[in-house]
């Protein structure tokens, strides 16, 4: 059978026969697609000549279908009703029902104050549906997005390309930490002074030993010793009860960490920005029904933490 080419077809065209078709009436038919009749004249030439036959003949009053356009019309209607089912036709997703896994890429300590919350929505709305937790890969997180490796990716990022689509869940600002009774620690807080006099532990993904507090400082003149450079948030805080060490922690991790370990928290003599952690995913993900559940409940989440003071900087 030889291929036809449809980029050299109007396929209007079906839809103009199949008018032509339920109504034997040039007129009827434009006024049925809403068209004016010499419009529907000339689909009609254009069909006759796309056929090679003449499909409608006016037998009285009435346009009688061709033995042709007779053979053809069940499959012009098959072909016009599959594309009006699948343009009609809106993605769902019931998570009572799905037994799909999402991949979300975060931090640890970002993962330990949304996973509380959002296994127990699992359990309960989508008892089926696994969930994959990985480490955010600066480098790569962009191509795992684009190919659908991941579905989210929780953290801070900067200068995103144009088809990955960003929502801030929350504003974050650093506060100090050091072990409880510190020397560094007098009336009113930490001093400029005993803030650079003192070692400091650094959290950092990137094998370095300066971040934006060592920037800062710079500007200033001033410079600390870094003795200590960590990957792990969690492990930070027992390294800081058992030194003299002090570091700086995001502000939704203090209340955790104040808790669980002999420390305390203090405001650092600084003028620091704020960051935004931001819900990042792909565009192509972006009206996709399964992406835009764990959207919801991921938003939700943080909206809910927010406001019992877990999140941006206040200290419940």
């Amino acid at each position: 059978m030889q291929m036809i080419d449809l980029s050299a077809i109007d396929l209007n065209l079906l839809v103009a026969f199949e008018s032509l078709y339920a109504e034997r009436s040039v007129t009827a038919a434009a006024q049925r697609i809403h068209v004016g009749q010499p419009a529907m004249s000339a689909a009609l030439g254009r069909l006759r000549s796309l056929f090679a036959d003449d499909l409608f003949v006016r037998v009285g009053r009435e346009m009688r279908p061709t033995a042709r356009a007779e053979a053809i019309a069940p499959q012009i209607a098959s072909a016009l009703s599959t594309v009006r089912a699948t343009l009609a036709e809106r993605q769902t997703f019931d998570p009572a029902l799905a037994t799909k896994i999402f991949t979300l890429a975060t931090s640890d300590y970002f993962a330990s104050l949304i996973l509380p919350k959002l296994l127990p929505v699992l359990k309960d709305q989508a008892p089926q549906v696994d969930l994959r937790l990985i480490t955010v890969e600066k480098e790569s997180f962009v191509e795992l997005l684009e190919e659908d490796i991941i579905d989210l990716a929780l953290g801070t990022f900067a200068d995103l390309p144009s088809h990955i689509a960003r929502e801030t869940l929350v504003t974050e600002k650093f506060v100090g930490l050091c072990r409880q009774g510190h020397p560094a620690i007098k009336t009113g807080g930490v001093s400029l002074e005993n803030f650079v006099e003192f070692p400091h532990a650094l959290f950092t993904l990137r094998r370095d030993a300066i971040g934006i507090i060592d920037q800062t400082l710079a500007k200033q003149g001033l410079q600390r010793r870094i003795a200590l450079t960590i990957p792990y948030w969690f492990t930070l805080p027992a390294a800081i009860a058992a030194s003299d060490l002090l570091t700086a922690i995001p502000s939704c991790l203090q209340q955790h960490f104040v808790e669980y370990y002999p420390v305390q928290c203090f405001e650092i003599p600084l003028q620091l920005p704020s960051w935004g952690i931001a819900m990042v995913w792909s565009k192509l993900q972006d009206r996709d029904a399964a992406n835009l559940w764990l959207r919801h409940i991921v938003r939700d989440i943080c909206r809910e933490l927010d406001g019992t003071g877990l999140l941006a900087g206040h200290t419940g």
